[in-house]
Order: C-alpha cells, then structure tokens, then sequence
C-alpha cells in the first residue's frame, strides 16, 4: 500500500508498505477524509518525539471499516467511522487510574504517527476497535467529521483542565484550530469573557464566530501588559495555551489569577525547559495551577462530540479553509500547514 510518511527528522515523502493485518480486536480502516495537524510538522521539522524512519504520518481521520478481528463485535466492513487521534489500550492499568492516554506509558495512548504507523495511508489500523472507533451520522459532512478527531477533543481538553467555571474570565494563547475549539469549549463552559490570543485575520473572525470577546494582537506588544490592561490589572481566572513558544507558559503565570489554572494543550516540539516565573508565581504558594494533557480519546469521547456536533452545540466545519480531493494532495496539505499563510486554519484531504 502506498503512504505518506516520515522518512526521518526534516524529510517525508512517499513510500510503499504491506497493508496491515488486524489482530482478533482489531480493524483495518480505509481512510476517507484526512487532515494534517501542526503536531505533525513538530514531529517531522522539529523532531519533537526523536527520530522515526519511514513512520507513516496522520492521526486524524473518518474512514470506512474493511476488515475486523475475529473478536470485533460492533463494527463491520462497510461502517462509516470517526477514527480519534487517541487509540488506547483499554486492559491496562493506567486506564483504571483514570488516564486513558497514557495507557502503556506516559502519551502511548497516541499511537498513530508517533509508536505505529498513521492514517496517511490507503489502509491503517485501529487497535480494539469496539472500544476506539465511533460510527460517523450521514448527516455530518467527511470534512466536519476529520475536525472531531483532535481539534475538538484537544481544543474541549484545553477548556476542561482550565476548570472553567460560570462568569469566568479565560485567555486562550494561540488561535489557531485547536485553539479555536477552546474557545468553543470555554463558552459551552459558561465562560463570561473570552480573550483570544492571535494575529491572523481568518483566525480572528473565527475566533469571534466561536466565542471570543476581545483579540490580543501579540504583534502589536507584549501580551501580558495586553491582558492586564484589559483587565484592569486583575488578570484572569484561567488560561489555555493551545500554541506558541516556549514563553507561552510564563506569560500564563503571569496573567493568571491567584487561584486560577493554567491549562496546556500545546504541543510544545522544542527546547529543554519550559520557564515559570518565581516571583510570578507566588514563590510557588500563589495557587496558580499548571494543567497539561494529552487530549481525551476512544468511543465514548468520539460519540459525545459527534453528539455535540449533530445537535449544533458546535460547528467545527469554520475550522476547514481548505478542501482538497484525492489522496494525492495530503503532501500539499500538511506542507500548507508547515507554511501556515494568512488564509490556513485547516486543510481536509476528501479520499472517498
């Protein structure tokens, strides 16, 4: 089968590989819609997880079931599916502490493009599938579904670790898709004020669309001063870093209440250390809490945001700039991602 992959840090392309085999747990999918995500250039440019050679890219995908283990009871060749970018293995310890991601050690719950091949391909597979594959409605569009995937439950999981509670007031650091979907999440959250962090003129409007109240231009000044002066130098109750640098984290220290949480969804591909500052932080007793997680994934999380998405609590389809079709254009569309030009937020590659 063919396959867009990693041939090694700063270099992909295509290559050729056996199609895979399920296991009696298991499904092989065919992919029918796939998006590149930023994670995937931080894996490939920065070389943010170590080398990997040949590793098949893509963790987000809808597809249709074509094989299933002896032991698969839900699902079926011909089922339409939402594929989460979090496959984990259930029977394991980790899972019963409560963190499904990391089942089989610290982020193993992310499986594809990071430990196995992923979703670029013509065929991947899907570890216990009745427990990580969700059936997509026919009335969700290929292009909104692939936006269930990672950008909502990565976006909603930057709004859950911020504790947001009714009438607060958060700051999302980086507008980009996931950030957007924490913007969302934050409003659904009974957020009263949300301000969004970002440059872009298509990320702002979005970002307005799904629920921010005021933009902070990091171009136009520091961010810090931004906020508080907004604030009337009160700061605010939680923030979400759904991107940038490194300086990211202690700009939250900063902004935040004390009390507040400071939430980290970001994938944050370079450097050793990420700075927080002393005085900042209350010589460490100012009950500013720091949060970070891999996103939520499996069947149940999958079928909740499709729940939410075919009830309009949400629309993730403002997220897709662009639409390409035909398997072809994934190199296009994850190199767009690496470029990021004023008019990107997310490309979706339609396979079917």
């Amino acid at each position: 089968m063919k396959g867009f992959a990693m041939l090694k840090i700063g270099e992909c392309g295509w290559i050729e590989k056996e199609k895979p085999e399920p296991g009696p747990y298991d499904a092989i999918v065919r992919p029918l819609a796939v998006a590149p995500c930023t994670s995937d250039i931080h894996t490939v440019f920065e070389g943010a997880i170590g080398e990997r050679h040949n590793m098949i890219l893509g963790h987000e995908a809808v597809g249709e079931v074509v094989e299933v283990g002896s032991e698969v009871k839900d699902f079926k060749p011909g089922d339409r599916v939402v594929v989460p970018a979090i496959t984990p293995d259930w029977r394991t310890l980790e899972v019963q502490r409560g963190f499904h991601q990391h089942s089989g050690g610290m982020l193993a719950g992310w499986k594809f493009s990071n430990i196995k091949d992923g979703v670029f391909s013509e065929y991947f597979h899907v570890n216990d599938a009745d427990m990580n594959l969700a059936y997509l409605p026919e009335e969700i569009p290929l292009e909104k579904a692939a936006m269930i995937a990672d950008m909502m439950t990565t976006g909603f999981h930057g709004a859950e670790l911020a504790d947001i509670g009714f009438g607060d007031t958060v700051l999302v650091i980086g507008i980009g898709p996931v950030g957007l979907m924490a913007v969302a999440g934050a409003k659904l959250r009974g957020a009263a004020r949300i301000i969004a962090v970002g440059s872009r003129p298509g990320l702002i409007e979005a970002a307005k669309y799904y629920g921010a109240n005021d933009i902070v231009n990091y171009k136009h000044g520091d961010i810090v001063e931004q906020v508080m002066k907004l604030t009337d130098n009160k700061g605010v109750d939680a923030v979400i870093i759904a991107g940038a640098g490194v300086d990211a984290l202690a700009k939250a220290v900063k902004v935040v209440k004390p009390g507040g949480t400071v939430s980290n969804v970001n994938y944050f591909g370079e450097g050793d250390v990420l700075p927080v500052p002393r005085l900042d932080w209350g010589c460490g007793m100012a009950h500013k809490s720091i949060r970070g997680g891999l996103c939520p994934g499996g069947r149940l999380r999958m079928e909740k945001l499709i729940d939410l998405v075919r009830y309009n609590r949400v629309d993730p389809g403002k997220l897709v700039s662009h639409v390409f079709r035909g398997f072809d254009y994934v190199e296009k569309a994850l190199l767009m991602m690496k470029e990021k030009s004023s008019d990107v937020i997310k490309p979706v590659v339609i396979i079917e």
